[in-house]
């Protein structure tokens, strides 16, 4: 009886076991189509490969790079083409139009590559023999340095003539062939040194025949990019207003496209129309603010008083963590978003430098919060307007913006789901973090009318960015007119409001930037409507749901969380933006 018994026990046991392997397999299998899509392989392969063929071409507009990636995309578009878009998952849908759009664009950017370096071939083929010799080099060639300096004389006696002709002729270029012929001179300049600095000191040979041919023609090399910049059409210049900043404007044609490219179906002009009504909304608040102050409707004078209520010299890095601790108790009390504990421990802070603060005038974030705050080697009208532009009031909006829920949770939570998507966009990234700011000012974060005036500043000021660096990108506005606008309108330190432009269109941000924030935050409110105001989710459920699905065009994040119907020839069509709609869902709350 009892050996029955045991054995009875024992097939319970393994029977038990193996339904628990099971379970677990099954859970396990879950959780991973959770965290990938079929696509998954692929888009870690792409990324990898590129930045492998990044590393080894690393010379920029040479036609060996062009064309390696060429054919390095068209290779990748085969691939993704032989999978059959109508049997993969939602998330391996989005994956493929997120991937079929990445390469589409870099096939783009190549062919117009192309064609304006065969606009400037003419003025740039002397220095074509420098890219044999970088190819050789990467290899580690043994080179018969006679023979090298005599190719670096030859190279640069053909300079001088190419470099005389141009001095002497009539030829100007648009704005766009100077910046590329420049742009090719510049990666000559790149290769010739890495071959140099390669080979110098370590073959006795190469030193003695190539040092001076190598400065003769890197010096005349400089002259010539200098030179070419000379020789740009006027009528494609932008001149200096007397603000001294000089952009790149792109016109409309260009501006749809990128905008096409982003996933969002409006004209320019559409979302000027759009910031306008936003901005509109932000005045009749900072009117009610400024008579809860005493100041009737003057908002100048309620604004200037809450400038005025910057902290001392050396005080600003606590006032900010006092307001991360604030805005992160909120997040807590109301049950917005699951925070990692890892996320809240490894934040902290570093100043920005006097020279930086030229073109970033506020703190920013991410991992690191970067504080701006005068130092003792700033004039004194500069600091002033640098700590009555940093006040806590004004401040107390973008804490949130800049660490949890914004750039440093966006980021830590990038690292850890999806992690194979690498579809970046400042729709998302800026837009998700401005999202809080609607959210938060709904939730009554704001205490007092000091602080709503604060929270409404970094609003209009949305507004504005959409408002000024359209019309400049389309040819109606300077950015001298862009600086006064942020100062007459939405009430910028002039410094600051000078700051602003120049990080807008020198700062090395793409034309779209500065408009993905109130744009890209409109896109979440709307979303945020669809799924939450509806009842289909609830906020924190939302706010995780997204936060889990790394970077993407909003557009996308929408079609995975309402499991839309997609196309394999998918185009954009979301029209988000609903003014109605917008102030019905505030008073939600």
């Amino acid at each position: 009886m009892l050996s029955y018994t045991m054995k009875t026990f024992r097939l319970f046991l393994s029977v038990f076991a193996l339904v628990i392997l099971s379970v677990s397999h099954t859970a396990h299998a879950q959780n991973t189509e959770q965290q990938v899509s079929e696509l998954y392989d692929l888009a870690t392969q792409l990324r990898a490969d590129y930045g492998s063929l990044s590393r080894f071409y690393a010379i920029w507009n040479s036609p060996e790079r062009r064309e390696r990636f060429e054919q390095f995309f068209n290779d990748y578009s085969q691939k993704l083409s032989a999978y059959n878009f109508n049997k993969l998952s939602r998330g391996g849908q989005v994956d493929y139009i997120l991937i079929d759009n990445y390469i589409k664009d870099h096939l783009y950017q190549l062919r117009e590559e192309a064609k304006e370096y065969n606009a400037v071939r003419e003025w740039v083929a002397f220095a074509e023999p420098i890219y044999a010799i970088e190819k050789l080099r990467r290899r580690g060639k043994h080179l018969n340095s006679e023979e090298v300096a005599s190719q670096l004389n030859t190279i640069s006696t053909q300079l001088e003539s190419t470099a005389s002709k141009l001095k002497k002729g009539s030829t100007l270029f648009p704005k766009n062939l100077t910046d590329r012929a420049q742009g090719i001179i510049r990666g000559h300049i790149q290769a010739l040194k890495s071959v140099y600095d390669f080979y110098n000191g370590y073959d006795p040979q190469f030193g003695w025949w190539v040092s001076k041919p190598y400065e003769k023609l890197t010096k005349e090399l400089n002259e010539y990019a200098t030179l070419i910049q000379t020789k740009v059409d006027p009528k494609t210049q932008p001149a200096d207003d007397g603000s001294g900043i000089i952009g790149n404007p792109i016109g409309r044609t260009e501006l749809i496209r990128q905008l096409k490219q982003e996933m969002i179906p409006y004209t320019p002009e559409e979302l000027v129309d759009m910031a306008m009504k936003e901005f509109a909304w932000c005045d009749e608040e900072l009117l009610k603010a400024s008579r809860e102050m005493g100041f009737g409707d003057d908002w100048r004078a309620a604004q200037e008083k809450v400038k005025m209520s910057f902290v001392p010299a050396g005080q600003q890095p606590e006032a900010m963590l006092e307001l991360y601790d604030q805005s992160v108790a909120f997040l807590k009390d109301n049950d917005l978003i699951s925070i990692p504990s890892i996320a809240e421990e490894t934040w902290r802070m570093t100043m920005i430098p006097p020279e930086r603060q030229l073109i970033s005038p506020f703190f920013l974030g991410g991992e690191v919060l970067q504080i701006s705050y005068p130092t003792d080697e700033m004039e004194h009208a500069d600091k002033l307007m640098s700590m009555r532009g940093n006040n806590p009031h004004f401040s107390r909006s973008t804490v949130h913006h800049e660490l949890i829920a914004g750039h440093h949770m966006q980021r830590f939570m990038n690292n850890r789901y999806k992690s194979y998507r690498f579809f970046g966009t400042p729709f998302w990234t800026e837009g998700w973090a401005l999202y809080w700011e609607l959210l938060l000012w709904d939730m009554d974060f704001p205490r007092s009318p000091e602080d709503r005036i604060g929270m409404l500043f970094w609003r209009m000021h949305r507004c504005a960015r959409i408002i000024f660096s359209l019309n400049y990108h389309l040819g109606k506005w300077t950015p001298q007119q862009c600086i006064d606008y942020l100062v007459d309108r939405v009430g910028h330190e002039r410094a600051n409001a000078e700051g602003e432009v120049r990080r807008s269109f020198t700062g090395g941000y793409g034309p779209l930037y500065q408009i993905a924030y109130m744009v890209g935050g409109q896109q979440f409110y709307a979303l945020k409507r669809e799924l939450v105001d509806s009842g289909k989710m609830t906020l924190k459920e939302f706010h995780d749901a997204v936060m889990r699905e790394n970077a993407m065009p909003v557009e996308m994040v929408r079609a995975l969380l309402t499991n839309e119907k997609l196309s394999k020839n998918f185009e954009t069509s979301w029209r988000f933006y609903n003014n109605e709609l917008n102030r019905q869902s505030m008073k939600k709350y």
